[in-house]
């Protein structure tokens, strides 16, 4: 698909949109590095990626002892009465016994019926499709502000059209009052060429308002006010030659596509870790203790104090027999889950395939709305002249200047709206393909990569601190 510069030839003679002077005009890739490294949203889906991440240090601290520590103090009464035999007198006898107990508990864990390993690779699998989420959601920022850069654009150039329709329909009204007070014209002539300048006006404002729109969108997007922008082309150098081959790039490139697969790999570990609680579990424990104690006997001054230690090892075995049959409603739980998840792979590739179709539609469509447009401006704006000249001898009305000046205002309109639907449509076949990022882009804006957070944490065993400090 060859991009032809004279579709573009009447929006780049001066059209430029926002702010004046070309030195501080704003390119689409600056625009989208801007996005990349600003867009709240995006920032936002990293954030959610990092948080991810952590369920692998998580899942392998199965792996590791845990420690435990215990201590415990209390008094222990007793007061005794008894009698001895043959005697009729009550003899008693008090103890205080106090005490102070501390205990470390070390368990290691050493087969769990395989849910820790499963458990880490279902972690490990929840990160990649995380990756690919955060990939997709990269791929919407950065078309969405494709998307708010030509809609700046379009609002400013059928701004400009209607203010230039503004400046030509006052001229007709003077016109039409000049011939009118020399008795050459009549009333209605003026009337009609007023009523055309009203409607005029009151397009103007409403396209004051779309371009006040876009500018705000512009914003919540790109993160600052639009400075300058230039109309650019299409990304031509990233289109296939035929729709088959966008969609078999799709296939294997969409981020929406791997990450439902990678999601289905989760959901059959998340299977293997509940099956898990069916088998028998093997744990190390280690067991230190020491206990001080003091006892006072009747009216004794000096207690006496006893101090004890002692440990032990223990190995555990446990193995389920019945448990209430709410494992096995927990595995039934997974298998139907693992069943959706597969099936949502294929919702994934069906809403791409669509995406795209639609897509490709739209940019065939608009390119030749461009050819058809061109040509209705042409005819047009030809057209026009002929009846401008017309009118001066005499041979055409006040109407049918206003018509054909309307006609001419409705083509151009076409055709830079049809300019800017073949820039968008074609960035949205490439998101669609899964290749909307920023190396292929070309963007100049340090990439992100999750990779490094994630070595950052895999294997920490102790820390409150993320690896940015907080």
């Amino acid at each position: 698909m060859a991009f032809r510069p004279s579709l573009y030839l009447s929006a780049a003679l001066g059209l430029l949109v926002a702010m004046p002077g070309v030195a501080s005009a704003e390119s689409m890739q600056e625009a989208m590095a801007a996005a990349y490294a600003n867009n709240p949203s995006l920032n936002a889906a990293r954030a959610g990626t990092r948080a991810v991440d952590e369920n692998v240090p998580q899942a392998l601290s199965g792996y590791r002892p845990t420690i435990n520590g215990q201590v415990s103090a209390g008094i222990t009464a007793t007061d005794t009465r008894f009698r001895n035999t043959g005697s009729s007198n009550w003899a008693s006898t008090y103890t205080d016994t106090g005490a102070v107990q501390g205990q470390i508990q070390i368990v290691q864990p050493l087969y769990m019926g395989g849910r820790i390993e499963n458990g880490v690779k279902k972690a490990e699998s929840a990160v990649k499709a995380s990756r690919e989420q955060l990939r997709n959601t990269e791929q919407s920022t950065l078309l969405e502000t494709a998307s708010a850069y030509m809609n700046v654009i379009l609002s400013g150039q059928v701004l400009e059209l209607r203010q230039s329709n503004v400046a030509f329909l006052q001229e007709q009204v003077r016109a039409a009052n000049d011939r009118f007070s020399v008795g050459e014209g009549t009333r209605t002539d003026v009337s009609q060429a007023q009523a055309a300048l009203a409607a005029a006006t009151s397009a103007v404002s409403s396209a004051q308002a779309d371009l006040m729109t876009a500018r705000g969108n512009y914003i919540k997007v790109v993160g600052h006010e639009p400075k300058g922008l230039r109309s650019p082309g299409p990304v031509t150098k990233l289109l296939p030659a035929k729709l088959s081959a966008a969609v078999d790039a799709s296939r294997t490139e969409h981020p929406a596509i791997r990450a439902a697969t990678y999601n289905a790999d989760t959901a059959s570990y998340n299977v293997e870790i509940e099956e898990g609680a069916l088998l028998p579990s093997f744990v190390l424990q280690g067991t230190v203790g020491s206990t001080f104690a003091g006892n006072v006997t009747n009216s004794t001054t000096t207690p006496e104090r006893a101090r004890t230690l002692d440990g032990s090892v223990a190995a555990v075995l446990s193995i389920p027999i019945y448990q209430g049959g709410g494992e096995y409603a927990t595995v039934r739980q997974a298998k139907e889950e693992l069943g959706q998840a597969k099936l949502q792979i294929d919702v994934a590739r069906m809403s791409v395939d669509a995406a795209l179709t639609q897509a490709w539609s739209t940019l065939e469509s608009a390119k030749a709305q461009i050819v058809a447009a061109e040509a209705s401006v042409k005819a047009s704006r030809l057209a026009l002249e002929g009846v401008v000249e017309e009118q001066k001898v005499g041979q055409r009305t006040t109407l049918d200047v206003l018509n054909a000046q309307s006609t001419l205002i409705d083509a151009r309109l076409s055709e830079v709206g049809a300019q800017a639907q073949f820039v968008v449509a074609s960035y949205s076949v490439v998101a669609a393909m899964g290749r909307l990022d920023r190396e292929r882009l070309g963007l100049k804006v340090v990439a992100y990569q999750p990779e490094h957070h994630y070595e950052q944490v895999r294997d920490k065993w102790i820390g409150l601190r993320t690896p940015d400090g907080r």
